[in-house]
Order: structure tokens, then C-alpha cells, then sequence
């Protein structure tokens, strides 16, 4: 079809720059039709300049880094496929437990984006800008040359650290919950699995137009998929016994051990000291490409017999050889065995009733844990899928992150969690306006002058607070949900609401300091009414008593309780910029680190000795060494 039929002569006058600017006003969607109408107007929607426009609209990362990472893919358009897929997953992250708070945030990598698990910690004589932020990794999402994603979790195993690949799910735009499952990779008899991403970031340049334009058009995520009369039965269908030993079977057998020379940064520091960033952007980059090597060659892979071996896809287990036939018995069961025994001697008594069933429990002849009657006749047997169902329909199972949108009710802005999923929760992270000034992440310590530590308490607990507004009886209500509390023992309870204020009803309470940490005259924009969190009806369900919220001249903010006159002072905070200057400890065991079910009022994050010389010297020594390693 020739350029002047299909109206598109004006098009193809335009200059590349002219035309970027265009596309601005366009979505992925329309960009990729207009590329479809003729191979002129394909050839210019293909142009760099475009797809660049539409990376630095994505917003994940600014010019000057999209510059520096597309040196590592093939073109834009593979970037912004990458950037596309990821985009719903950045921002906070949390779960119930433990108590202390449980906050994951995703931000940018190095071609990636990496979720950080912010540790509770105690705020030292720097503060919160300039004292350094403990931070462990939870999962790296990797862009390979072609925009595909390549998933690793991060956990520690026997003081070593260890990656487990898997496969990331189509990732819906308004995913609200972050599961870590096992999925079956490819159907038996040849059939293939509609489960996979339907997402253009699996697919080459020449085929993103097409797939880019039904998006929407997957599967239903509670259908399950058929293939020659078999069903493939959802992860979330098992019971959590299962589930658990499927999780930690399946993470044993694909872990992949990080050498220390790749140990390195997660992500660049800040561009204060641009020799500094060029040093972290050749370690990124060397560090990138040996993880994708060891994808690809599928180090610490084991075949149904034990033997080390290259496999074909290193983020799948051969399941051939593993399924029991009755009267015999297998590998798997073997491995099932031996994983349960080890965890039994290892964990706390507490879970320990996970693991109490024997091989014939967990392949499906009697599974008291997930509800399960022997004779068949209970209401919730329906409930549960066995096992053996599970791994019927698949040559392959592997690990994959399933990023789902669920129905979620919350209470104050903290949303009710399932107790029994391997997932995380977002929190929705509102942008300030005009009419929500006050929204978004806030960070402080109790007492005053704020963040000063004195000789009998060095260090402050840190608390982060989400500030969101809800619409209650016809008035504006500003609550602080709690995130995060750095004491060494919970004293509030995690998602509760530490301030609730009344945005229509100024207070005339003075404030009772009137001079700051710097000897300089504190400046009360205004006061509003409010309750805050006290000692009510036990830990769980805690009482309030009235307060005031006192904003100041400089932007901070400070709820004093009216009774105790204790308060709490808060100051904006850029969770990115500070993690980049932050310090990285030690990850938990993989499945506990991506979401730590087990209910705890202590600091469970912190179990590792102070390592921070060692990640600090892995910053500056890893470049010789990655280098000599390669060669």
C-alpha cells in the first residue's frame, strides 16, 4: 500500500524530531497501529528519537540514564518494552508481619529494577538525609539485549548468597498484590502454556506492534488452561502446605551461587560525584552481564538424577523422573524427604507443623493442614487441588513472580491481607496537590529537637509513615499510617494509623518549644486537631487521645499528643535517593525474604551480624577483580 493512499504523505514529511514530539500525545498502543498502516509509516515509528520520547515518558528513569542503559539493549524500543512491563511494580511494597514493618520499595537498577526491603532501624546522630539507610535486596528484574525480563530472588543460604531465576508474569496495569509462585512451564503432549506473559516484552521488534495492541485481551487470571483434555491447575489452588514445600523444593534445586566478585551494587549512587557514578555504571554493567551469563549457562542444575548438567531454560526443574508411581518411590520424594527434614531441624517450633505431613500427605492421600478429609466427602475438598494434579499437566515447573490485581478491602488506608500468601501488598502512593498537601511518604523520630540523640538513648527509632486523606461524615480526615518502626520491640501495631487530624479544624494549642536543634526560632505555619495513638484495649486494638499536628514554615510537620506532650516530628522523604545512599546488609532465605509469613514483634530483618565494611569494600574492589574474572 503506497504512502498516499493511506494518508500518511504528511507524516513522512516530518522530521524524526518533529514527529518524537507527535508521538508525545499518542499511547504505545496508538504508536504501534500507525506503524501497521505501511511500511513507510512502520519505518518511521521505528525511528530511535520515538522510542525514546516514550522511555523518558514512561518516567522510571531520567534522560541521562536511559542514555547509559541503552547501551546495553538493542534499541529503544527494547528499553521501552522493558520500561512498559515493569512500570506497575515501582513504588511501596508491604506486608503484615512482622509487626515492625515490612516495606519493599522497586526502583531502578541498572537495566533492572530492584525491590530494596528498607530494614527497621534506629536513626543515628546524622539523620534521616545523611545517616546511611539499611536496605537488604528482595528481587532484581534484569532487561536482557532484547527487552525480555529475566527474574532473580535474592536469599542467603549456609552465609552465601544465592539467586533463584525465574520468569515474571504478565504484569497488569493496576496490580495491587505481588505473589511468588510456582508455575508449570509447558504442557504435556506437545501442548503449549497459555499462562505466559501475552505482554509485548517477550516478543522481537517485528512482532511488538502486533502484540502490543491486546494488551488486554489475556486470559482470565482464576481460568485455568486446557491442553488435550488436561487442566492446568493455578499455584493458588494448593494448599499452603504444599505450596510451602513446593517453594522451598523448587528454590533448592534452581539456586544459583553469587560469586563475590558479583556481589556489588544493586544500583548507582547518587550523581553528587560523578566519578563516583561513572565507577558504579562500569561495576553495574560488568555485574549485569555476568548474571545473564549465569543464566544462560545454567550453573547448579540438577536433572531428576542428580547430576549437574546444562539445562535448556535454568529457571525450569525437569520434573521426568520426579513423579512417584504408586508403590514406588522417587527423587522427588526423596527431595521433598530431605528439604522437610533439614527445615524441620532448623526452624522454629512455631512452623514446624508446616512440615509434620508425610510424603503420602503431601501428594494428596491426606492433607490435614490444607482441609482435606480422607473420605472424600467434606465440603472443602473442592477447595484444594492435590498435588499430583498439580504437576500432571506439566514436563516443567519453575519460579515465577505473579503480579495480580485482587479486590482488596482496607481499613484507614492499610489493606486487610491474606495470611497464608507468599505476597506483598502495594500501597498506593498518592502525589501532593493542591487539595492533598500533605500526601506521600514521611519519615521522623519521637522527641524534640527532632532526630537529636541524647547520651542515655544514642539512637532514635525511625518510623515512616504513609499520609493519605479519606472523606469521613462530610470532613476531610489526614491519616499517618504506620510503615515502618525501628524500635526493638513493637510498640504499635503495623498499618495502624499513629495521627488521625481533622482538616477543617484548626487547633490553638501553642506549641511548646520555641527554638529548633540549629538554637533557630520555630516558625508555626498553622495547627489542626487531631487523636493520636495511645494504650487502649491491648496491642491490637489501641485507644487514641487528642493531639494537635503543627506544620511548619519549612515544610515539616510534628503531632504532639496533648496529655504526654509527646511528639513525633516528620519530614518529607525520597525513599530512591536515600536507599542510593543507603547501606546494604544481608538478605533472609529466599522464600522467607520475599514475604516472611511467620508472626513476629521483633526485628527479624537484623538477625545478621553489622557487615557494612564487607559491602562496602565489595563497591570499590569489584572492578579489577570482575575484570581479571573475565579475562
Amino acid at each position: 500500500m503506497s504512502s498516499e493512499s493511506c494518508g500518511s504523505s504528511l507524516l513522512l514529511a516530518l522530521s524524526d524530531d518533529l514527529f518524537s514530539i507527535i508521538t508525545c500525545s499518542l499511547s504505545l498502543k496508538d504508536i504501534c497501529n500507525l506503524g501497521l498502516c505501511c511500511r513507510n509509516l512502520y519505518e518511521l515509528v521505528d525511528c530511535e528519537k520515538v522510542w525514546l520520547t516514550q522511555c523518558e515518558l514512561v518516567g522510571i528513569v531520567p534522560l541521562q540514564d536511559l542514555i547509559e542503559w541503552r547501551k546495553a539493549v538493542s534499541s529503544y524500543k527494547a528499553l521501552c518494552r522493558f520500561l512498559f512491563s515493569v512500570q506497575p511494580l515501582m513504588g511501596i511494597w508491604v506486608h503484615q508481619n512482622p509487626e515492625l514493618g515490612n516495606v519493599v520499595y522497586v526502583m531502578p537498577g541498572f537495566v533492572s529494577v530492584v525491590g530494596c526491603r528498607v530494614i527497621p532501624q534506629e536513626l543515628g546522630p546524622l539523620g534521616i538525609e545523611d545517616g546511611p539507610i539499611l536496605w537488604a535486596p528482595v528481587f532484581e528484574i534484569i532487561c536482557d539485549f532484547d527487552g525480555s525480563t529475566a527474574f532473580l530472588l535474592h536469599g542467603r543460604e549456609k552465609g552465601g548468597n544465592y539467586v533463584y531465576p525465574g520468569l515474571v508474569k504478565h504484569v497488569g496495569r493496576s496490580c495491587n498484590v505481588l505473589l511468588l509462585e510456582i508455575e508449570p512451564r509447558q504442557l504435556k503432549h506437545g501442548s503449549k502454556s497459555l499462562l505466559h506473559s501475552q505482554s509485548f516484552v517477550h516478543y522481537p521488534d517485528t512482532e511488538l506492534s502486533k502484540n502490543i495492541c491486546r494488551l488486554n485481551s489475556g486470559l482470565s487470571r482464576s481460568q485455568g488452561v486446557s491442553g488435550q483434555g488436561e487442566t492446568l491447575v493455578p499455584f493458588s489452588r494448593l494448599g499452603f502446605s504444599d505450596r510451602r514445600k513446593l517453594l522451598d523444593v523448587v528454590t533448592n534445586q534452581i539456586h544459583l551461587k553469587v560469586p563475590s566478585v558479583a556481589i556489588g551494587p544493586l544500583f548507582p549512587r547518587l550523581r553528587d560525584n560523578e566519578e563516583n557514578f561513572q565507577k558504579d555504571m562500569v561495576l553495574l554493567s560488568e555485574r549485569r552481564s555476568m548474571l545473564l551469563q549465569m543464566l544462560k549457562l545454567g550453573e547448579g542444575y540438577m536433572d531428576s538424577k542428580g547430576s549437574s548438567q546444562l539445562p535448556f531454560d535454568p529457571t525450569q526443574l525437569q520434573l521426568n523422573g520426579f513423579r512417584k508411581s504408586p508403590g514406588q518411590t522417587s527423587d522427588f520424594h526423596n527431595i521433598i524427604s530431605e528439604d522437610t527434614s533439614h527445615r524441620q531441624s532448623s526452624r522454629r517450633k512455631s512452623i514446624g507443623r508446616y512440615f509434620k505431613d508425610s510424603l503420602n500427605q503431601i501428594l494428596g492421600k491426606s492433607i490435614s493442614f490444607n482441609g482435606n478429609s480422607k473420605n472424600g466427602s467434606s465440603s472443602s475438598e473442592s477447595k484444594y487441588a492435590s498435588l499430583p494434579e498439580f504437576l500432571s499437566s506439566s514436563d516443567t515447573i519453575g519460579l515465577t513472580l505473579h503480579a495480580s490485581t485482587v479486590k482488596l478491602s482496607s481499613y484507614r488506608a492499610w489493606p486487610n491481607m491474606h495470611d497464608s500468601r507468599f505476597a506483598i501488598y502495594k500501597l498506593p502512593l498518592r502525589t501532593p496537590s493542591v487539595d492533598h498537601e500533605y500526601a506521600g511518604l514521611w519519615g521522623g523520630t519521637f522527641g524534640w529537637p527532632p532526630g537529636k540523640p541524647t547520651k542515655d538513648k544514642p539512637g532514635k527509632a525511625l518510623f515512616f509513615l504513609l499520609l493519605s486523606y479519606e472523606e469521613c461524615q462530610g470532613q476531610q480526615q489526614l491519616i499517618a499510617t504506620k510503615i515502618l518502626e525501628g524500635t526493638h520491640y513493637v510498640l504499635h501495631p503495623n498499618g495502624s494509623a499513629m495521627f488521625i487530624v481533622n482538616m477543617d479544624e484548626p487547633s490553638t494549642d501553642p506549641f511548646p518549644w520555641d527554638t529548633d536543634v540549629d538554637s533557630l526560632t520555630v516558625n508555626i505555619k498553622h495547627a489542626l486537631k487531631g487523636e493520636g495513638i495511645a494504650n487502649g484495649y491491648g496491642f491490637r486494638y489501641p485507644g487514641s487521645k487528642p493531639g494537635s499536628l503543627f506544620v511548619f514554615q519549612d515544610g515539616h510537620l510534628a503531632f504532639i499528643w496533648k496529655e504526654s506532650r509527646a511528639v513525633l516530628t516528620l519530614q518529607r522523604l525520597n525513599l530512591q535517593e536515600l536507599l542510593r545512599k543507603g547501606e546494604r546488609v544481608p538478605a533472609l532465605p529466599p522464600i522467607a525474604n520475599f514475604s516472611y509469613l511467620t508472626k513476629s514483634y521483633s526485628n527479624v530483618f537484623a538477625e545478621f551480624p553489622h557487615t557494612s565494611s564487607t559491602w562496602a569494600s565489595a563497591r570499590e574492589d569489584q572492578s579489577d577483580a570482575l575484570g581479571e574474572n573475565l579475562r
